[in-house]
C-alpha cells in the first residue's frame, strides 16, 4: 500500500496528493472529452452542409450519415494511440503521457475552429477536417488509460471504484460543457450566424481549456505503482509482446465489456439531439439544454456506480447497469417520439442510470485485470478496441437504421443487443475487487 493510501486508511480522509490526483484526472479528462464531444455535436448539427456541401444539397440523408461516419473514423486510430501511449506510459510514466495527450487533443480541436469550409477550398476542407479528427482519435486512445491508472493506483484498496470513477465522470462533465456551450451560442445568435461563424467558437475555446488542464496535470505526482516499477527495475523490454502473450483474453474481454456503454453513450452525445431537431422538429436550444441536464444524471450515476462497486463488487454493479440498459433501450424511444421536451429529458435521464452503473466501475475493473508492467497498455488497448466496436459508428448506424426502417425503436433494439453482449462479457470475468495492484 502506498504512503498516501496508508494515510487515507488511517485518518479516513484523503491526503493532499490524492485530492490533487483526483482533480488532475477529472479536469484533464473533462477537457479532453469536451474537445471530443464538441466535434460529435457539431457533426450532427453543422458539419454536413459546411464540409460536404455538394452531397448535402443532393442527398441530405447520406451527407448526415457520412458526417456521423467522420466521428467513427477517429476511433480507428484510437488503438494506435493506445499502443503508443500505453508503451510509453509503461516505460516513461503515466504523468508524461497525460500531459502529451491533453496538448495534442487540444491543438487538434482548436485548429478545427480555424478550418475553411468546402465553399472556400473545396475537397481540401473535408480532408483537413478528417486529418484533425484522426489526431483527436490518436490522442483519445492514450488519454483514458493514463487517467484511469493515475486515479486507481493512488487509491486505498477499498476505494478504488470511487477513485476510478473520477476520470470516468470526466466524460459526462465534458458532455455537459460541450452541450451547454452550444446551447449558449445557439441561444444568443441567429441560425444563419451560427452556421456562418458561430460554430467555430466552441472549438477555439479549447485553447483556454488546454492551459488550465496542463497546469493542473503538471502538479500531479507520478503514480506510486509506476514509481515502484522504476525502483525495482522490472519494466518489460517489450510490454506489448508480454501483454498479448499472457493477457490476450483480458484484452478481448475489456473490449467486449465496453461495447454497449460506448454505443449508448455516443447516441446520447451525438445522435439524440440531432434526431430531436431534424426528425421531430423540436427547438434546437431547448433540446441542447435538456440534453445538458440529462447528462448530469450520467455524472451522478457514474460516481455512484464507482462507489457502489466498492461494496457490491465490480461485476455485480456492471450487471445491474447493463440489465437496466437492455430493458430501457426500446421503451425510451416512445417517450422521445412524443416530441415533448419533458419526456425527451426523462427518456435520456433514465438511460443514464444504466450508463453510469456500467461506466463508474470501469477504471477500477480494468486496472485490476492486468499486472502492473503491462497495465497501461492493457487497459488502453482494450478500451480503444471496445470504443471501435461500440461507439465509433453508433450514430451512423442509428441514422442508417432510421433511414432504412423509419422506426426509431429499431435503434433501441440495436442498443439492447449490444447490452446483452457486454453483459455476457462482464459476467465471464472473475470478481477483481481488492486484488493486489502493486508491482
Amino acid at each position: 500500500m502506498t504512503a498516501t493510501a496508508q494515510e487515507t486508511t488511517r485518518t479516513g480522509r484523503m491526503s493532499r496528493e490524492e485530492r490533487k490526483v483526483l482533480a488532475g484526472t477529472l479536469v484533464g479528462t473533462s477537457i479532453e472529452w469536451y474537445d471530443f464531444f464538441i466535434y460529435a455535436q457539431a457533426a450532427g448539427l453543422v458539419l454536413a452542409p459546411l464540409f460536404l456541401a455538394p452531397l448535402a444539397e443532393s442527398n441530405p440523408t447520406l451527407a448526415q450519415v457520412l458526417a456521423f461516419a467522420t466521428i467513427g473514423i477517429s476511433f480507428l486510430f484510437r488503438p494506435l494511440g493506445a499502443v503508443v501511449a500505453g508503451w510509453l506510459g509503461d516505460k516513461l510514466g503515466r504523468k508524461k503521457m497525460l500531459v502529451f495527450t491533453l496538448i495534442l487533443m487540444g491543438l487538434s480541436t482548436s485548429l478545427i475552429g480555424f478550418l475553411p469550409t468546402y465553399a472556400a477550398i473545396g475537397i481540401a476542407a473535408p480532408i483537413l477536417l478528417i486529418t484533425l479528427r484522426i489526431l483527436q482519435g490518436f490522442s483519445a486512445g492514450g488519454e483514458w488509460g493514463g487517467a484511469a491508472l493515475m486515479s486507481v493506483e493512488h487509491a486505498p484498496t477499498g476505494k478504488r471504484g470511487f477513485f476510478g470513477a473520477f476520470p470516468q465522470i470526466g466524460v459526462p462533465v465534458g458532455m455537459i460543457l460541450a452541450t451547454f456551450t452550444l446551447w449558449i451560442i445557439t441561444s444568443t445568435m441567429s441560425p444563419e450566424a451560427f452556421m456562418e461563424w458561430g460554430w467555430r467558437i466552441p472549438f477555439m475555446l479549447s485553447i483556454v481549456l488546454i492551459v488550465v488542464g496542463y497546469l493542473i496535470r503538471r502538479a500531479v505526482e507520478e503514480s506510486p505503482v509506476f514509481k515502484e516499477l522504476q525502483e525495482r527495475k522490472q519494466e518489460s523490454s517489450a510490454p506489448l509482446k508480454e501483454l498479448f502473450r499472457s493477457n490476450t483474453k483480458n484484452v478481448i474481454l475489456t473490449a467486449v465489456i465496453f461495447i454497449a456503454n460506448n454505443a449508448a453513450g455516443y447516441l446520447l452525445i451525438a445522435y439524440f439531439a440531432t434526431y430531436a431537431v431534424t426528425a421531430l422538429g423540436m427547438d434546437r436550444p431547448s433540446v441542447l439544454l435538456a440534453t445538458t441536464f440529462a447528462s448530469f444524471g450520467w455524472l451522478i450515476f457514474t460516481l455512484w456506480g464507482g462507489r457502489l462497486s466498492d461494496r457490491l463488487g465490480r461485476i455485480r454493479t456492471f450487471q445491474i447497469g447493463y440489465v437496466f440498459l437492455a430493458l430501457w433501450a426500446i421503451p425510451m424511444w416512445f417517450l422521445i417520439d412524443t416530441g415533448n421536451i419533458v419526456w425527451y429529458f426523462v427518456a435520456l435521464f433514465l438511460m443514464t442510470f444504466g450508463l453510469g452503473l456500467s461506466y463508474g466501475p470501469q477504471a477500477a475493473l480494468y486496472a485490476e485485470m492486468f499486472p502492473a508492467k503491462v497495465r497501461y497498455s492493457g487497459v488502453s488497448i482494450g478500451y480503444a478496441l471496445g470504443a471501435i466496436l461500440g461507439g465509433a459508428f453508433a450514430p451512423m448506424i442509428a441514422a442508417a437504421l432510421l433511414g432504412e426502417t423509419g422506426q426509431s425503436w429499431t435503434i433501441g433494439l440495436y442498443i439492447a443487443i449490444a447490452a446483452v453482449i457486454s453483459l455476457i462479457g462482464v459476467s465471464m470475468v472473475k470478481e477483481t475487487k481488492d486484488v493486489d495492484l502493486s508491482a
